[in-house]
């Protein structure tokens, strides 16, 4: 085959005239709105009077049609790309990723119900979402749960039954599920007053006796449903958004509430949840370094150490802030092609949006630290904003699907499997994430003859 040269467009990371437009009102709102509240709110001890005192803010990106940006117009929602998304994203999370993160678990609550949930379903959820006049309608997503022995929920997929996994249980009675069990970590689950979000959508195990893999599922919790109460988290990082504990005793929820689509494939929607978010994260990761960055030039621009000149004059600091500046720009456009990756190939993209979420929060953590480093010990000074970058980034790594339990192990997968191509993604090819590909580091691989490894167990 030859190759035929002829006028070509090449490769355009310009932004359209539509883009430039997201980008920007994300930006004066993240500024203008947000910005002003974050300094005393981070500060606040008590986090849920922190989150309580961003609702002003929640209120007015509802009204912009930020809150529910995500969700497709036919539901009320932005329709929003999510290249769209992502661009947007970066301009709120570099004022605090925090709030970006609340807006972003709506999406992880209700984007499955848009995937999988009857008609029914999504004209009586998203539309009560995307109409609520008082703009302060928010949901949870509730996968993770306490660590313990068996606890937590990196191994969410392993083909052993309950209680290894997932522990919630959801034992179908009559017409509903009764719930019983812990979630631990959860965002927006309590909702502005500690007593429950709009909805939620809680990951269950609805068959006890089957693994990860089959008895997996997503039913829809409403505010209000008796036997649920919650408890929120303090956390170091991301304090205006409310991670919670969930107990549910004896919760009485309506069948009807079962996500219809997600019946034994509660994992699927785990993976292709974070997937989604992974550019997210990425670019969370982007608007923090960005933030770190900026606030470190301007410094060494004005500061000079007892110098005659400013900082930024020195070599090293110099040659510190350029390669800070190359691994943004980097993981910026890295998180442009995970998220037009996912626009392509219907909202999935299980294998990049891992690669994107682990490298761009691990690469960024390390240059808000270089940062600091330029700096020097006034970063540690509270009256400047490194600390919270630092604790912001600290964070990146370790949620959403952290990098060692989850994000790494659907990368694993989808290596290890023999269809595998190693140039799908150069090639902008659709690579499909299965069954088969889960549970690939939650059980040991027995031994077979001579010490080698048997075929590794699944769950089809």
């Amino acid at each position: 085959m030859s190759i035929e040269f002829s006028e070509s467009a090449g490769i355009n990371f310009s932004l359209s005239a539509d883009q430039k437009k997201v980008q920007l009102a994300a930006r004066d709102f993240a500024e203008n709105v947000l910005a002003p509240v974050v300094r005393e709110a981070d500060r606040e001890s008590d986090p849920l009077k922190a989150f309580q005192m961003t609702k002003p803010a929640y209120v007015e990106a509802y009204k912009r049609g930020i809150a529910f940006g995500m969700l497709p117009k036919e539901y009320g929602g932005g329709g929003l790309t999510n290249i769209e998304l992502i661009l947007a994203a970066e301009e709120i999370c570099a004022v605090d990723p925090g709030f970006a993160c609340t807006v972003l678990v709506n999406g992880l609550a209700l984007m499955p119900v848009w995937y999988w949930g009857t008609e029914q379903q999504k004209k009586r959820v998203m539309q009560a979402a995307t109409s609520d006049p008082s703009g302060e309608w928010i949901a949870g997503y509730a996968a993770s749960e306490p660590p313990g022995t068996p606890g937590g929920t990196a191994n969410f997929d392993t083909p052993l039954p309950h209680p290894v996994g997932i522990g919630v249980t959801a034992r179908f009675d009559g017409d509903s599920y009764v719930l019983n069990g812990r979630k631990y970590w959860p965002c927006n689950v309590a909702g502005w007053d500690g007593r429950g979000a709009n909805i939620n959508l809680v990951v269950v195990r609805t068959d006890p006796a089957k693994g990860g893999t089959e008895g997996l599922s997503a039913i829809l919790v409403e505010r209000g449903t008796p036997g649920v109460t919650y408890n929120l988290i303090d956390t170091f990082g991301h304090r205006l958004t409310p991670n919670s504990e969930i107990i549910f005793e004896n919760a009485r929820v309506p069948a009807s509430n079962l996500v219809e689509g997600t019946l034994g494939n509660g994992d699927l929607l785990i993976n292709r949840n974070f997937a989604w978010s992974g550019p997210v994260a990425g670019i969370a990761a982007v608007g923090v370094a960005r933030a770190a960055y900026e606030s470190a030039l301007d410094w060494a621009k004005t500061y000079t150490a007892g110098s005659p000149h400013p900082m930024i004059y020195f070599q090293n600091v110099g040659y510190v802030l350029g390669d800070v500046a190359a691994r943004i720009e980097a993981c910026r456009y890295f998180c442009w092609k995970a998220a037009h990756y996912i626009d392509q190939h219907d909202y999935h993209g299980e294998l990049i949006g891992a690669l994107n979420k682990t490298y761009c929060t691990e690469t960024l953590l390390d240059s808000v630290y270089k940062c600091m480093q330029v700096v020097g010990v006034n970063s540690a000074d509270r009256k400047h904003m490194f600390e919270k970058f630092l604790r912001e980034a600290a964070i990146l790594p370790i949620y959403d699907g952290g990098n060692f339990g989850m994000q790494r192990r659907r990368v694993h997968g989808v290596l290890a499997s023999p269809d595998f191509n190693p140039r799908a993604l150069m090639d902008d090819e659709y690579v499909e994430f299965t069954k088969e590909m889960e549970t690939i580091d939650t059980v040991q691989r027995p031994e077979g003859p001579a010490g080698r490894p048997q075929e590794r167990l699944t769950h089809a």
